[in-house]
């Protein structure tokens, strides 16, 4: 044989070899066979906590009988609108512009990177229109806003319905009457639980029941227009929440489930890879055998179904950690655990919640180690204090619970003049200058629970007074607060919080020296839910709410 049919040869063997190692991912992907039905159930506001809290027969039934991660994320911002849009369209609020609840068609900031049909980002909706233009898809939801953030044009059956009850009672028609190729299904009620009694509360928690017994009525619906066989399930959520809100970038805002199942969707499977909002329009197009726009950046969640496994190498969620101590009195919603103590001891009781485990706290801020003190019984605090608590077994730790305890006595004095004002109307803080305080006082700390007797909306506070400085160095301040504040040193503003929105934290940072310093926060709340606590950290100090004990609302003579 000669060098060159020699040469040919090794070419055409490593040929059949690199075609015979193709993982099998690329071959189950050519052989995919298209759903037949999809429907999506969006739960606004559920959070996993509340899955893991209510009793969810049905919910529970899907992920024993299907896939699922209960560590989905949302985007930022945590609203419903930039979430639900997000969803549908398989981008972010970068692509699409949706960037809060104020956005409308003819009114927004940020305009999108692309257009379909109409005049807005496309979704997945417009998808389904234009390669299977003979596709039955429906719409059916609590929330009127809803929509507003898909293509009237590219739906066969849209419908606006303002009970949690009567919009399945009309998906259920629906699917009976037309059995949809698509549909997606939005109800309210617990979003609405959430924000009246608060998120963990148990009418909390009854919400997410009844959410359950909504989606067993859907999926009873397929069963009985004969497609139950044939349809793919999702159910989500667009956000969870904190205390009254959502809006923020906590984990309770930011976390929402993702549960599938149906024909081709893995058993029990616990997806292991990170999942978010986006990857919801596209794992729909996965399913039902359409392509979407390039300019969208959802990822289908392939591992969801028979035949597709986590590739080699692939990054994964981390394992569960262990469960974290609580600290007394714990935290409540954006409430930091610990407490002001004015004229008061503070008990400090620590409880493990990880069985074996052993819990080691700081009075200092610092993150607690095996080598920290260990915790054994419940002890008193005569000063202020950041206590970090932190339990390990085995060598492995958990997350650090950090609670915040403030210790005054009323007899010096401390903490800030206040005004407190009223108005009409605002989006974002007035100028103060322009109005007449409706009364003023004196507030031991700046922050919404010390101050009593306002309005429910539509109002402002403005505390003022000096901070007292040791160290000279850098100091970072925060305010947290819903809706907008802002923190001046001087007259230099130092955080810019402002702006209509949930509770958020925003920070600033000034190079100052030892003595008094003026200080003065704006807040204001247009309406809704309403969150002030103000933090600050610095040369020896670990980040803390402001303390009583180094504020002062007049310069001693």
């Amino acid at each position: 044989m000669t060098t060159a049919n020699l040469y040919y040869l090794a070419i055409a063997l490593l040929l059949l070899c690199t075609l015979a190692c193709q993982p099998a991912q690329q071959t189950l992907a050519e052989q995919h066979t298209p759903t037949a039905h999809f429907i999506v159930i969006g739960i606004d506001g559920m959070s996993p906590d509340g899955i893991n809290n209510a009793p969810t027969p049905n919910i529970d039934w899907m992920m024993q009988n299907g896939a699922y991660t209960l560590t989905a994320r949302a985007v930022l911002p945590t609203s419903s609108s930039t979430n639900w849009a997000s969803m549908l369209m398989a981008a972010g609020p970068e692509q699409h512009g949706v960037t809060s609840n104020n956005w409308e068609r003819d009114d927004y900031v940020l305009p999108p990177v692309v257009t379909g049909t109409e005049d807005i980002f496309p979704t997945i909706f417009d998808a389904i229109r234009k390669q299977l233009p003979t596709a039955e898809t429906g719409a059916i939801y609590h929330w009127d806003g809803f929509g507003r953030l898909f293509e009237k044009s590219a739906v066969n059956y849209d419908k606006h319905i303002d009970s949690e009850q009567g919009t399945t009672d009309e998906a259920g028609r629906y699917i009976k009457d037309k059995k949809p190729k698509f549909l997606f299904v939005h109800l309210d009620h617990v979003d609405g639980a959430g924000h009246g009694a608060g998120h963990g509360t148990p009418e909390y928690y009854q919400a997410v029941a009844r959410a359950d017994s909504l989606i067993g009525q859907i999926i009873q619906a397929t069963k009985d227009a004969g497609i139950f066989d044939q349809t793919v399930f999702l159910v989500t959520s667009d956000h969870g929440g904190i205390g009254t809100g959502h809006g923020g970038e906590t984990p309770d805002e930011i976390l929402i489930p993702f549960i599938l199942s149906g024909p081709g969707v893995k058993k029990g499977y616990k997806i292991p890879h990170p999942v978010y909002t986006y990857d919801n329009a596209a794992t729909v197009a996965f399913a039902l055998g359409i392509e979407l726009p390039n300019a969208c950046i959802g990822r289908p969640v392939k591992t969801a179904f028979e035949g597709y496994n986590l590739p080699d190498g692939e990054t994964v969620v981390a394992n569960e950690a262990l469960a974290e101590p609580v600290i007394y009195p714990k935290r409540e919603g954006h409430k930091a655990a610990g407490g002001l103590f004015i004229d008061s001891v503070p008990e400090v009781r620590i409880e493990t919640m990880e069985k074996d485990g052993i819990t080691y706290y700081t009075l200092d801020g610092n993150e607690p180690t095996e080598t920290s003190t260990k915790y054994e019984a419940p002890f008193a605090l005569s000063h202020t204090a950041v206590v970090k608590a932190k339990t390990y077994k085995n060598g492995v730790g958990s997350q650090s619970y950090i609670a915040y305890f403030r210790v005054a006595d009323s007899k010096t004095k401390s903490g800030l003049k206040y005004s407190y004002y009223e108005g009409e109307g605002w989006m974002y803080l007035p100028s103060f200058k322009s109005f007449k305080p409706v009364r003023t006082g004196a507030a031991i700390e700046p922050s919404h629970d010390q101050v009593q007797g306002h309005r429910e909306q539509t109002f402002a506070y403005v505390f003022q007074g000096f901070i007292k400085i040791d160290t000279l160095g850098e100091y970072r301040f925060y305010t947290n607060s819903d809706d907008g504040s802002k923190l001046f040193i001087g007259d230099e503003l130092i955080v810019d919080n402002d702006g209509d929105h949930g509770t958020r934290e925003r920070s600033g940072k000034v190079d100052l020296s030892p003595g008094l310093h003026p200080i003065r926060i704006e807040w204001f709340n247009g309406g809704g839910g309403y969150w002030l606590n103000c933090y600050y950290r610095g040369p020896g100090i670990p980040k803390q709410i402001i303390p009583a004990d180094v504020l002062m609302p007049v310069k001693p003579l």
